[in-house]
């Protein structure tokens, strides 16, 4: 027996065209973009003119004749700078403030290096009393400090030098330094170490080829925090030196103010000679420097 309605049933089972796959939604607005662009730009713009302003009255003063009122610094003169360097010895004052500075940045950065490791590696029954020790000493004013380093410098005849200077803002820098190494060792995974001592490296070649790289960022940021604390700091050069051959730039910006008068070209000129180190250490270091402080805050 033939059945027929063949055809009929394989007309019957053919399958629709598959529908369209819906839009997707429109994104959703972010909270930038439904403030106005003006919102945002207009209390920055005036917050960058607060800033520079006064930014710019230090140049006019430094650059402009004595005794000038013009807006304007022209005609354009170096005199402030060559008074304050030569007659009012700035110069002696900038080789010493370099010196305090380096020396500083490299005892801060090697303490803090060595104890940071120790407190990222190593427990130890009163690791978290000397953590709290650390995060209180930040509280202490640098003014209650003058007395008992005064006295311990005068018993190690210290006074009128600038080890003493280096030695308390050493001391000074090293809480934060240390807490910020560690807290970037701690990012540091413990098995690239690990691998290192298998590999037959003891514990300090392994730290200086496998972790030590790694901490550049973190280095940098101690130091140049080091660095430029100890180059702005005023009161351990005014009370630990007596001499003016021996003083830093603070001290030497303080004598150019009197009671009875102030040479402000003099004084402007001072102070773009302080300020132009700094400003240029941070600008070659500034990757680095937001790197380091980014990570180091961050607990591992």
């Amino acid at each position: 027996m033939v059945r027929g309605g063949g055809g009929g049933g394989g007309g019957g089972g053919a399958r629709a065209p598959p529908r369209p796959a819906p839009p997707p939604p429109p994104p959703r607005p972010r909270a930038w973009d439904e403030v106005p662009r003006w919102h945002i730009y207009l209390p920055l713009s005036v917050y960058l003119v607060f800033t520079l302003v006064p930014f710019y009255w230090i140049v006019l003063f430094a650059l402009r004749p004595a005794g000038s009122t013009s807006l304007v610094p022209w005609p354009v003169t170096f005199d402030h700078f060559e008074k304050v360097w030569t007659e009012r010895s700035f110069g002696t004052y900038f080789q010493n403030s370099v010196l305090v500075g380096l020396c500083t940045l490299v005892m801060t950065t090697l303490v803090a290096l060595a104890g940071g490791y120790a407190l990222a590696r190593f427990d130890f029954k009163v690791k978290r009393g000397f953590m709290l020790a650390l995060l209180c000493s930040q509280f202490v004013p640098g003014a209650l400090l003058l007395v008992p380093l005064f006295e311990i410098f005068a018993k190690l005849q210290l006074i009128n030098s600038l080890g003493s200077v280096i030695l308390a803002e050493t001391v000074f820098q090293l809480p934060l330094s240390m807490i910020l190494i560690s807290n970037f060792i701690k990012n540091v995974p413990y098995s690239l170490e690990e691998a290192a001592w298998v590999d037959g490296c003891n514990r300090l070649t392994a730290f200086r080829i496998v972790v030590l790289p790694l901490l550049r960022p973190g280095l940098i940021a101690v130091g140049s925090f080091a660095f430029v604390h100890s180059w702005n700091h005023f009161l351990f050069a005014l009370m630990f030196l007596n001499n003016q051959d021996k003083q830093t730039i603070p001290v030497g910006l303080n004598t150019l103010m009197s009671a009875d008068s102030v040479d402000l070209g003099a004084l402007a000129a001072g102070g773009i000679i302080a300020a132009v180190p700094v400003v240029l250490v941070f600008a070659f270091i500034q990757k680095w420097l937001i790197t380091g402080f980014s990570a180091g805050a961050v607990k591992g």
